[in-house]
Formats: structure tokens, C-alpha cells, sequence
């Protein structure tokens, strides 16, 4: 397999993924914004959409978008933590928490990369709060069950979820009013997959938080 990812965007999470796995893959840094490969070539020559994440399977096939990467890798991997069985009400969990990153987070802060004015960074910030806010409601409800996004076990929503939300940090958005998603973000930061992800692209828009004593 192989893997076409830009650093900290948020094909970050089917890295982590693919490390959590343990699967054999390679793996091509690609510069999204000028759609270009690592040997500056163009980009889509291989990626038509001239996006990430891309995966190209043993045999050859290609797959684009997070969600079904991720649905395909833990499948064929048969991680069940990473993915529930498909038909459980745990998958659906998971899938409901993808879902939401993509069209409610991810997507909310596209317009801090154009050059708004202050007034619309105001509102565009208001709404990343919002949804923030959500996260940290579900978080503090079900506290006891555990740190993830859906309980005691790290899903492929917890990967999706930890990069999009790290974006905080790079776009100067202090997460006090959301410690639950800090402390998220500091457990999953700490995993090896991770680590060794983020070491292997960079670190582009994504910082790994310190964790408190």
C-alpha cells in the first residue's frame, strides 16, 4: 500500500491509522497546495482530485477521503477497535463521530486559510467554538466511561478528531473552555502511532501538546 498525505492536513489521520494497524505501507509527503509530489512532478497525475489522503492498494486500486480509508484499513485489518463490526451500534458511534469532524469541524475552518477580514474571522471562529463546544459537552457527559470520543477505546473518530482539533493551536485558538478536548488531545497525542506519524510528514498544521504532570 501507499500513502499520499501533507503534512498535519487531514490525511494525518489515516497515517496514524496505518501505524495503529501495523500494516506495511509507503508513504509520499506531496505539497496539496501546489499539487505537487515530492520529486516535483504533479500531483494529479496520480490524484485526478488533487487531494488528500490517497491510498493506493496492493493491487492497485485507488481510494480517496478519510472515512473510507479508514472503514477499508481497519476492515481488512480486522480492527475492530479502531472500526466496530460492521452493522453494531458501536460502529455507528464511530461513524457518527467521522461524520461530524468532516462536516461540522474540518470544514469550519477552511475560511481561516483565505484572506477575510477581522469581522468574518470573528464569526468563522464563533462557529469552530460552537462545534468545539458540542465535542466538550459529549466529553464531560460521558467523562467516566473514558477519555475517547466514544468511551474507553481510541476509534478511528479519535484519529480524525485529534488533528482537525489540533488545528486550535495553529490558528491561535486557546482551547480553556475545553479541557475535556485538551485532555483528549494530550492522550492521543502521546500514543506511538502518533508520534511516529507526525515524525514521518511533519508537523504542518498539527502541534503534539505537552502533557501536564
Amino acid at each position: 500500500m501507499k500513502l499520499y498525505t501533507h503534512p498535519g492536513a487531514s490525511s494525518l489521520s489515516v497515517h496514524i491509522l496505518l501505524h495503529e494497524i501495523g500494516a506495511p505501507f509507503d508513504c509520499e509527503v506531496v505539497n496539496v497546495t501546489r499539487k505537487q509530489r515530492a520529486d516535483g512532478s504533479e500531483y494529479r497525475a496520480v490524484a485526478p482530485r488533487g487531494m488528500v489522503p490517497l491510498l493506493v492498494t496492493d493491487d492497485g486500486t485507488t481510494l480517496t477521503e478519510n472515512m473510507v480509508i479508514a472503514q477499508y484499513l481497519c476492515d481488512r485489518a480486522g480492527r475492530t477497535d479502531l472500526m466496530p463490526a460492521a452493522g453494531s451500534l458501536a460502529r455507528l458511534r464511530v461513524m457518527e463521530w467521522q461524520s461530524f469532524v468532516a462536516a461540522e469541524l474540518h470544514k469550519s475552518f477552511v475560511p481561516l486559510n483565505w484572506p477575510i477580514n477581522e469581522a468574518m474571522r470573528r464569526l468563522v471562529v464563533k462557529r469552530i467554538e460552537g462545534r468545539l463546544g458540542m465535542v466538550e459537552t459529549s466529553l464531560l457527559r460521558r467523562s467516566e466511561a473514558g477519555p475517547y470520543l466514544t468511551g474507553a477505546t481510541f476509534t478511528a473518530a479519535d484519529a480524525y478528531f485529534f488533528v482537525i482539533a489540533s488545528w486550535t493551536a495553529f490558528f491561535g485558538l486557546p482551547l480553556t473552555a475545553f479541557p475535556h478536548i485538551a485532555g483528549l488531545l494530550e492522550v492521543v497525542a502521546d500514543r506511538p502511532s502518533v508520534r511516529a506519524a507526525v515524525a514521518a510528514e511533519g508537523r504542518g498544521m498539527v502541534s503534539l501538546p505537552t502533557p501536564h504532570p
